[in-house]
């Protein structure tokens, strides 16, 4: 497949909002095709949910990365770390910058979709140079964490000496002989295969690769072997979740793909068929991510890390990330004002989570051409943030309920689990807080986070 390859990384600077508020030209050009403009939320779905990441644990990242600027598809290695001037801003690179073409994505050979399944069901990919060294890795799986500090730690490592190739002799003699290639790792007990995809410059000589390690059996198979328990269940959220997360991302990518037209025309009925796809599989994915919440916000070992936070901050932040849900619907977010404050005693990660919930919430019930709003109080030693909609309301009856485990209130194909509430009171209280609501019956609700405030 020929693709247009530009050999100048490039760059861009995102705020502590999520903001892309520094773009090269083909940084903000994608920036634009994918509906966003300076100084406003990134855009680009894969390097949002990177930069979020990066941001909020506070280390850099390096993966690679595919978008569609309307017209052709765009593919990059990319990388994202924090500056240490305590501002939140992210640094943004992506090298080996290409774009290739719709048209040249038609009737792709097997080989292609084999490598697209590849890259879905990695557990650890790798930028390595021509020399087979190691730039950056980044591993999912729990049994390759020692693999990924050891290469980490070294100078430019070649990562065939970090292994054990499984009949490769003289590895080095040609790339060639590693793809595909068997391996076992120290601290795994699954057998690995190697994918190599090769990078390469306008010449079409190979200006690095992308090293992906794929497993032979799901982890929780090896870890209840590894027990030796034959009564070891295991868990959604550590072991079952990370591995059905892969395939379902890949069926959603491939049914937008359909949807989109990107491989070529096709009849309306089916493209909505593979809308409906794409829409199942976001709903799972929601479920998966609410099911082990449950677990976590349930276990007996469950607490929070609090520390002083903005509560006006965090509320602008949920509603940045929401801002294109609420425009599908024309609904106007209105955050609190730049400027305003609510400190307070809480986990960021965790207030962020019930806010998220909360507005989202508040967009799905909530009219078309009406209004969210987010509002600060606080009483005493207390803090808080309320969320207020338009929407139908919830009577006397409903209120008790509405935090109820699966309590839907009896709507259907809304996309909801049932357990956003009641995981995000668990997570309130758990903070030494409360999530309560009022209402009446058309006249919207009103959803009220409560955490202790800073003195």
């Amino acid at each position: 497949m020929n693709a247009s390859v530009n050999p100048d990384p490039v760059r861009g600077l995102s705020d502590g909002d999520d903001r892309l508020v520094e773009a090269d030209a083909r940084l903000l050009a994608l920036q634009r095709a994918c509906g966003g403009e300076l100084n406003t939320t990134i855009a680009i779905p894969e390097l949002l949910a990177m930069v979020a990441k990066a941001r909020t644990l506070g280390v850099k990242m390096s993966r690679p990365i595919f978008a569609f600027n309307g017209r052709d598809t765009m593919t990059g290695w990319a990388e994202v770390g924090p500056r240490t001037d305590g501002c939140g801003t992210l640094d943004i690179v992506i090298a080996d910058w290409r774009a290739v073409a719709a048209k040249e994505q038609e009737d792709p050979k097997t080989a292609d979709l084999v490598r697209e399944i590849d890259r879905s069901l990695a557990e650890c990919a790798m930028r390595v140079d021509t020399k087979q060294r190691v730039l950056s890795v980044e591993a999912e799986a729990a049994d390759l964490r020692s693999f990924a500090s050891r290469l980490e730690k070294a100078d430019k490592p070649v990562w065939t000496e970090y292994l054990d190739l499984v009949d490769v002799a003289n590895p080095m003699n040609d790339w060639r002989t590693l793809d595909d290639a068997k391996c076992r790792i120290d601290g795994s007990l699954r057998v690995w295969t190697a994918h190599l995809e090769q990078l390469t410059r306008k010449s079409d000589d190979p200006s690095g690769f992308v090293v992906y390690l794929t497993a032979d059996t799901p982890l929780e198979q090896n870890e209840a072997d590894a027990r030796g328990d034959a009564t070891y269940s295991p868990s959604l959220g550590r072991d079952l979740g990370p591995v059905l997360r892969q395939p379902i991302d890949r069926i959603i990518t491939n049914a937008e793909t359909i949807r989109a037209k990107l491989a070529g025309p096709l009849n309306d009925q089916y493209s909505t068929y593979a809308q409906d796809i794409a829409n199942a599989g976001q709903h799972l994915l929601g479920l998966m991510d609410d099911l082990s919440d449950l677990e976590i916000v349930e276990s007996e070992a469950f607490a929070t890390a609090p520390d002083r936070i903005d509560l006006a901050d965090v509320a602008r932040r949920a509603c940045g990330i929401l801002g294109v849900k609420a425009q599908e619907k024309r609904i106007v977010l209105r955050p609190p004002a730049e400027g305003e404050s609510q400190m307070a005693i809480a986990e960021f990660r965790r207030v962020l989570q019930i806010l998220l919930n909360l507005v989202g919430n508040a967009i799905r019930y909530s009219p078309e051409d009406s209004q969210v709003w987010v509002r600060l109080d606080g009483v005493g030693n207390r803090a808080m943030v309320t969320v207020a909609d338009l929407g139908h309301g919830l009577d006397e009856d409903q209120q008790d309920r509405v935090f109820e485990k699966f309590e839907r209130l009896g709507r259907s194909g809304d996309g909801g689990s049932g357990l956003g509430l009641y995981i995000s009171r668990r997570i309130a209280r758990a903070m030494d807080g409360d999530l309560t609501v009022e209402s009446a019956p058309g006249q919207g609700a009103r959803f009220t986070l409560t955490v202790p405030a800073a003195t």
